[in-house]
């Protein structure tokens, strides 16, 4: 099994740690990114570091449900070849 397909295999297995890890880095790197760029007070910072990663996440989420669609109707087309 090669690297991507084993990447792919953990992910579908866990995807909720997957989305979760995905929002952790999305806040640490917006954090230091806003850290290093702005002069804002630390709340500031976090609450953009928090929005940042929220816009992040949803757009992991509405890509992990395009994948399960998608590849439910391939599983289902194979099914359906290999019926036949």
């Amino acid at each position: 099994m090669d690297t991507v397909e084993s990447i792919r295999s953990w992910v579908s297995t866990h995807k909720l740690t997957s989305i979760g890890a995905v929002w952790a880095s999305a806040i640490g790197a917006s954090m230091a990114y806003a850290g290093s760029r702005t002069a804002l007070k630390p709340s500031l910072r976090l609450i953009h570091a928090r929005m940042h990663a929220q816009a992040f996440t949803l757009t992991v989420l509405s890509g992990a449900v395009a994948y399960h669609y998608s590849d439910k109707s391939c599983r289902k087309q194979e099914e359906a070849a290999s019926a036949q």
